[in-house]
């Protein structure tokens, strides 16, 4: 994966310091967002789990952040939480798990899903876990031939989490959902393909550049109908037809007052490209 040298627009650190659990930089109104623990196959600690949900919530908000790519360095995507701190097997009092969850992987999938720009996975390799279900809450996926998808709960005895059970029903429907749950068996990145979890299998020496390539025509975009759209389209399975229809004449409404918008209609009428400045 690409090295960033330079400080990103996000912080006073530079990318390449040991201290970045995530690597992270803006070019061209893209923002990239590299997990940076190779070693563990970019295992979540709670510190790189709370700079990735800060980095979404910044992206959501900057006006010049117009699309952002998740990624990670070396031969893992995401292999699901770190689990080798010992806080899992450590004494707990009733309600302790669950506050855990709530505060923790699950801030974390809905920053992803609650961000205010698209975002592509760029999965480089075995996405285990939540890290499974961190490149399924992303609103395309992108995998490299050698990716591998694990629903690797049911191998430790565990229930599912990070939204898995939210996420794949609606992504597979019930029946596809529970055969990778309640097996947890490796899905190869064409299967996944092949399934509905991942738009497009690449090569793995040209996933950078086709999510490269697609974050900039996303980017080039109008990025508030984008946002707008995404909000219907993940609400949508949510709510009953009459609310949807409110939902989608509301947004509509919203958007009618954006510059693109506006710009959208004036090429139309002037038969031109148009020029879209994500306002």
């Amino acid at each position: 994966m690409p090295d960033y040298p330079r400080a990103s627009p996000l912080t006073d650190k530079p990318e390449n310091s040991v201290e970045s659990l995530v690597r992270h930089a803006t070019d061209n109104h893209v923002s990239t967002f590299t997990l940076n623990r190779p070693e563990s196959l970019n295992a979540i600690t709670p510190d790189l789990r709370e700079q990735l949900i800060q980095l979404f919530s910044e992206a959501s908000a900057d006006p010049e952040v117009r699309a952002v790519v998740l990624t990670g360095t070396g031969r893992g995507f995401c292999a699901g939480a770190d689990l080798r701190g010992g806080g899992a097997t450590g004494e707990r009092m009733p309600g302790d798990v669950a506050r855990t969850l709530r505060r923790g992987a699950q801030r974390l999938i809905a920053a992803v899903l609650d961000c205010e720009k698209p975002v592509i996975a760029a999965v480089n390799g075995t996405a285990a876990g939540l890290g499974a279900h961190l490149a399924l809450a992303c609103d395309l996926v992108l995998a490299a031939e050698p990716a591998r998808f694990i629903e690797v709960f049911v191998r430790r005895g565990l229930v599912p989490d990070g939204g898995g059970a939210y996420l794949l029903p609606r992504l597979l429907g019930p029946q596809r959902a529970k055969e990778l749950m309640f097996f947890g068996d490796a899905l190869t990145a064409a299967d996944a393909e092949r399934l509905g979890l991942v738009n497009r299998v690449v090569p793995a020496d040209e996933l950078t550049k086709t999510a490269r390539a697609w974050a900039d025509r996303l980017a080039a975009g109008p990025t508030r109908a984008l946002a707008l759209t995404k909000h219907l389209v993940n609400t949508s399975l949510d709510t009953d037809r009459a609310t949807a229809f409110a939902a989608e004449a509301a947004a509509q409404e919203i958007n009618m007052t954006t510059k693109d918008a506006q710009e959208g209609v004036a090429s139309f009428v002037e038969r031109r490209e148009a020029r879209f400045r994500g306002r």
